[in-house]
């Protein structure tokens, strides 16, 4: 069935605008994969899992879930990692992070709608990668745009290749089915809320005008081409409705048929290939404080290569100090004797203390380390301003524990007292305030920073120390003691690089 029979493993996520129906996409998925049983309880299958009962406490403290942010399930041999992007109305480098730790997407598309603003967004950071997108068009059962002009839209806004795989028998109240291309049967819908539950016609009549439409369709498009699709420039198109089951199964089967199994990753010059024999990976998200008696953390790493086992010792690029994996979250432990490995393209939750931060690398003898996980210039600069001056201390712990989990940068100026943290969207400013005091009682309000930007400065020694003679009421420190200018206006980054050509003054910092 599957080509890749050589790592049956596919590591991937979903990328829509909110509301383009991803939460129910992922719902049908994991129904369809056996991972959960009925709509609306998102559980693993073993209840036996070890990791289990643990959690569960603390998810119904904290109200969070940690299990949502990797779930895995298996289907004819393959096993498939999908993890989830953090759906904020504000992108976020959360969301980022996540896509540089999967192989695939499915982008998923409202018919109504088209592309939205979010899509686009998290579309630019799959290309960045080169990352392959299957394309879902989702609610095809109700209104929509015209269907040619919804795969012009995709080819043109985002400059890819589209290849249908299927049509529309109509949509809304003439909504009679999907035809698949590659069967030539129709997937129809069935009882009173027309969903779809199996029934598929063989040699099916279409009228007229779909059946042309069909025929435009496979003629005017380009064929489908594994290279390109793995390449990043063409998307093969489903159409379908996750909340009726239409187009669950074929989603499934072409991730199985055309995702890539885990790819290599960039560290620096050289690419580490998944067959390394050594263990090595990369933390993309920390989930903080799950037990706020305990401060402690859940690092996520995305396997790139090796077996790993329970127990064994990996360094972080962070410290250089071995540490023990004793008790780390298997999320694919739907069957106790699977739980103590996992393999290139997984990913292993890691409980820790604080002591992984997120672009870490991992590995067992310290000599990789992976690139490709940036911090980006922040769009919005705070200063930050307590209540209470005695609780200085309180603060900047809980600012480097923010930061340290990404989710906002913190710089400390090297003139004047009040600390200033960045974010890429307004959302994060929220979470910030809300954990403070939730999790550290650190009463603190914002107040508007006089700048604009934040761009990290590299140059010889000479030539810094220059700059920050001149500059010194402009710069900071971000948390690894690196050198930032904040600066006013757009225009004034330019006008310090025009004046001080032998310096680089970047957007964004490797982590």
């Amino acid at each position: 069935m599957a080509s890749n029979s050589q790592n049956p493993r596919r590591t991937f996520a979903i990328i829509s605008h909110p509301d383009a129906g991803k939460t129910t996409l992922t719902e049908k998925l994991l129904l369809q994969g056996g991972a959960i049983h009925l709509a609306g309880e998102v559980k693993a299958r073993g209840q036996a899992r070890r990791a289990r009962s643990d959690w569960m406490k603390i998810e119904q403290q904290r109200g969070i879930s940690v299990t949502s942010s990797v779930m895995t399930f298996e289907r004819e041999g393959i096993t498939f990692n999908l993890l989830d992007t953090p759906g904020h109305e504000d992108f976020s480098e959360d969301t980022y992070r996540t896509l540089t730790a999967v192989d695939s997407a499915i982008m998923v598309i409202d018919a109504a709608k088209g592309i939205e603003p979010q899509t686009r967004k998290l579309f630019e950071v799959c290309r960045l990668r080169s990352v392959p997108i299957i394309t879902f068009v989702n609610k095809v059962d109700r209104e929509g745009r015209d269907t040619f002009e919804l795969l012009d839209e995709v080819a043109d806004m985002l400059a890819l290749d589209v290849s249908p795989q299927g049509w529309p028998i109509g949509m809304g109240g003439q909504f009679e089915g999907v035809l698949d291309f590659t069967t030539g049967m129709v997937a129809r819908p069935e009882g009173p809320s027309k969903e779809f539950k199996g029934r598929r016609d063989k040699d099916p009549v279409l009228p007229e005008k779909f059946a042309d439409e069909a025929e435009l369709a496979q003629a005017g498009y380009p064929e489908f081409d594994l290279e390109a699709y793995r390449n990043g420039d063409l998307t093969p198109v489903f159409f379908g409705s996750a909340l009726k089951n239409f187009g669950v199964t074929e989603l499934i089967e072409a991730i199985a048929d055309f995702a890539p199994p885990p790819r290599p990753q960039p560290a620096g010059d050289e690419q580490i290939s998944p067959d390394r024999d050594e263990v090595t990976g990369f933390i993309f998200k920390v989930q903080a404080n799950m037990d706020p008696n305990h401060r402690d953390r859940i690092a996520f790493m995305r396997q790139v290569s090796g077996t790993f086992k329970r127990g064994m010792k990996l360094t972080p690029s962070g410290h250089g100090k071995p540490i023990a994996i004793h008790s780390p979250i298997l999320f694919f432990a739907q069957d106790r004797e699977l739980a103590d490995t996992a393999e290139a393209g997984d990913i292993i939750g890691i409980p820790n203390h604080g002591t992984l931060r997120v672009g870490d690398s991992l590995s067992e003898k310290n000599l990789v380390r992976f690139t490709g996980l940036p911090n980006f210039a922040p769009e919005i600069l705070r200063r930050v301003v307590l209540k209470d001056p005695t609780k200085t201390k309180q603060l900047r712990k809980a600012l480097d524990d923010l930061s340290e989990e990404g989710v906002i940068q913190v710089f400390y100026p090297e003139f004047g007292a009040n600390w200033i943290v960045g974010v890429v969207g307004q959302l994060q400013l929220e979470v910030l305030i809300s954990r403070l005091s939730a999790e550290y009682k650190v009463e603190a309000v914002l107040e508007p920073a006089p700048f604009d930007t934040a761009r990290w400065i590299r140059g010889s020694d000479e030539a810094v120390a220059t700059f920050e003679g001149f500059n010194r009421a402009n710069l900071a420190r971000d948390r690894d003691n690196d050198l930032v200018f904040l600066a006013r206006s757009a225009w004034d980054v330019n006008y310090q690089q025009e004046k001080h050509p032998e310096l680089v003054f970047s957007a964004t910092k490797e982590r």
